[in-house]
């Protein structure tokens, strides 16, 4: 029996390339993709049996040659990843459309357009399983991330959606909601965070700590996504799995 295949959508570093090793010591051939094409390059490196393919996820034409491509090479697809994501910190009267569209076009649109075109090579394949990464901003109003937060409610409800049209054909269909993570993209918003909630430089930090004991790692992640995507799992789909430290639970 060959290897199962996953493709791991904006890849090359983050939580994405630590997804992307997670999966492959569980004996996943990875497919490396991301916007940056030479760091995709180099993060495929890293793995076993991993190839580097670039695609950005907005584009369809992109996202439908990376799967076919992936199965070009590998003779199937069992498990996608959507995780490429962008953020912008800003309060919604400062917010204009063309920075709205950018987020959701990546963070809402790079992930139906991955599910989209995944789930018929899955199929194809047997059956499988996809595995979003949301975030807990989708589930409760979040201030001065509001394109970000909406975008990941909206692939909250997308996954529970095709969860259940596609559990017919043996696609599971779950999502990861991760709370604040050690990232570039939080670690760098935080002064914005700070400038605009009028917050002293390094406030932001003790905030998180004392909300949820500590920044979040790309590695907390993959694992969540390697137990979501395990062939073993055949019940869970729909699924919304809170990874948050505790942030979510408490109001103070």
């Amino acid at each position: 029996m060959s290897s199962p295949v996953a493709i791991v959508t904006g890849s090359a570093k983050g939580i994405g390339l630590s997804i992307a090793h997670e999966l492959s010591v569980r004996g996943y051939r990875v497919v490396i993709s991301d916007i940056d094409a030479a760091a995709a390059e180099i993060s495929a490196k890293e793995l076993d049996d991993a190839i580097a393919i670039p695609c950005d996820v907005r584009d369809e034409d992109q996202v439908k040659a990376l799967v076919a491509d992936t199965v070009a090479h590998h003779g199937h697809l069992d498990l996608m990843v959507p995780n490429a994501g962008i953020g912008v910190v800003a309060p919604i009267l400062e917010t204009d459309l063309a920075a709205w569209r950018q987020v959701t076009s990546v963070n809402l649109d790079g992930v139906f357009l991955s599910l989209r075109w995944a789930a018929p090579a899955i199929i194809a394949s047997g059956g499988g399983s996809i595995v979003s990464i949301a975030s807990v901003s989708g589930t409760t109003g979040t201030p001065l991330i509001a394109s970000y937060a909406a975008a990941k409610a909206a692939v909250i409800n997308l996954t529970k959606t095709a969860a259940m049209e596609l559990r017919p054909h043996g696609v599971r269909v779950n999502a990861v909601l991760p709370g604040f993570i050690g990232t570039d993209l939080v670690t760098e918003a935080a002064p914005e965070f700070e400038r605009y909630l009028g917050m002293e430089a390094g406030a932001f930090g003790q905030v998180i700590e004392t909300k949820q004991g500590r920044f979040g790692s790309p590695d907390d992640v993959a694992r969540v996504v390697g137990f979501l995507s395990d062939p073993a799992q055949t019940w869970m789909t729909g699924t919304a799995l809170t990874l948050d430290g505790g942030l979510t639970s408490s109001l103070i």
